[in-house]
């Protein structure tokens, strides 16, 4: 039976269009939720008044600055549609008491297909065999590929996603070995290295790690030159893992022949948003565009029907304890680091 009366207030920002379906069918008429497209932002922040709670996503300032003008506002929790926390100051959020939840796994699959996508894209000239067909060029001569049968592939980060990339690769016949600080041993009949020898032995390298100040430009000019030559670079995490400006480099002396990336370090005013009239666009990224070896997407890699509505319905999940009183669960992302989840979550 559907509730008759209002469970909790709150407003959702940086909404698609695409998402409105999947967060209705998860809420049920339960709360009142009002949808905006409009990103977060200090200005935006009036739209909270009288609400308890904001939904948001990695494109949101969520700043110390705009946390406080919530809590003014009388926002007491805030929910990100999101695996990733880092676009949120949670200190500021815990000094004001707010209460923070993330989406902590969501269909791990979308995105380990999405990551071998790329890599088989890649491997096989793809995009640019496209481009040439749709000009009527249908020679072959320079979309020579490469099998993956046989090739060592190095997962970094055996989480959720890592594991579910890494079964993908053993079942096109690679090699797959991993590196991950929380499993420092055999994990799901996959070899484990420490991470200079993962650089050294892999033909292809797929990051699946959290954005942490240790993981921040994990690949620069020291990694990079650890690898193979002509290795294959896949990141479906977050850009920042890459410090783009060394990456430019491997990229120029053949170092790196293939890159994949569905994110960018400086994506924040970038993606989400259609930028084709800009007069100035990001230099640094249409040199990267510019490669015939590299394939970048706007951080697409979890969109899925599949993902979509889990992603709705852990972000409801998280707004139907809040108002019974409940601890997130593992979904807590609060800076007091309150991981305890009641039994009956």
């Amino acid at each position: 039976m559907e509730n008759s009366y209002e469970i909790m207030k709150v407003v959702a920002y940086s909404i698609k269009e695409f998402e409105k379906e999947f967060l209705a069918r998860a809420n049920k008429k339960q709360h009142d939720i009002t949808l905006i497209s409009n990103p977060l932002s200090l200005e935006t922040a009036m739209y909270a008044e009288g609400k308890e709670a904001v939904i948001v996503f990695t494109n949101d300032d969520v700043s110390e600055a705009v946390i406080n003008k919530l809590a003014d506002l009388g926002i007491k929790y805030i929910a990100t549609r999101s695996l990733e926390t880092d676009h949120i100051d949670r200190k500021a959020a815990g000094l004001r008491k707010i209460k923070l939840a993330n989406v902590p796994s969501f269909s791990p699959q979308s995105i380990a297909e999405y990551a071998v996508m790329l890599a088989l894209s890649l491997s096989r000239k793809i995009v640019p065999t496209v481009n040439s067909s749709r000009e009527f060029d249908f020679r072959i001569d320079q979309h020579i590929g490469f099998s993956f049968f046989g090739k060592t592939v190095g997962i970094i980060g055996l989480g959720h996603v890592g594991q579910a990339t890494a079964a993908i690769y053993k079942g096109l016949g690679c090699k797959v070995i991993s590196y991950d600080i929380k499993y420092p041993e055999f994990l799901n009949d996959i070899e484990t290295r420490d991470l200079d020898q993962l650089l050294n032995e892999s033909d292809i390298i797929s990051l699946h790690v959290p954005l942490k100040s240790d993981t921040r430009h994990l690949i620069n000019n020291q990694s990079l030159s650890k690898m193979k030559d002509g290795v294959m670079l896949i990141n479906t995490c977050s850009g920042e893992l890459i410090k783009t400006s060394e990456l430019l480099k491997a990229l120029k002396s053949r170092k790196i022949a293939y890159l994949g990336l569905d994110g960018y370090e400086f994506e924040k005013s970038l993606f989400f948003t259609d930028h084709r009239k800009d007069e100035n666009k990001d230099a640094i990224l249409e040199e990267l565009i510019s490669y015939p070896n590299v394939i970048i997407s706007p951080h697409q890699a979890f969109l899925t029907k599949e993902a979509l509505q889990e992603i709705a319905n852990l972000t409801i999940k998280n707004l139907d304890n809040w108002h019974a009183g409940k601890c997130s669960g593992k979904a807590c992302v609060c800076y007091d680091g309150c991981k305890k989840a009641l039994t009956n979550l």
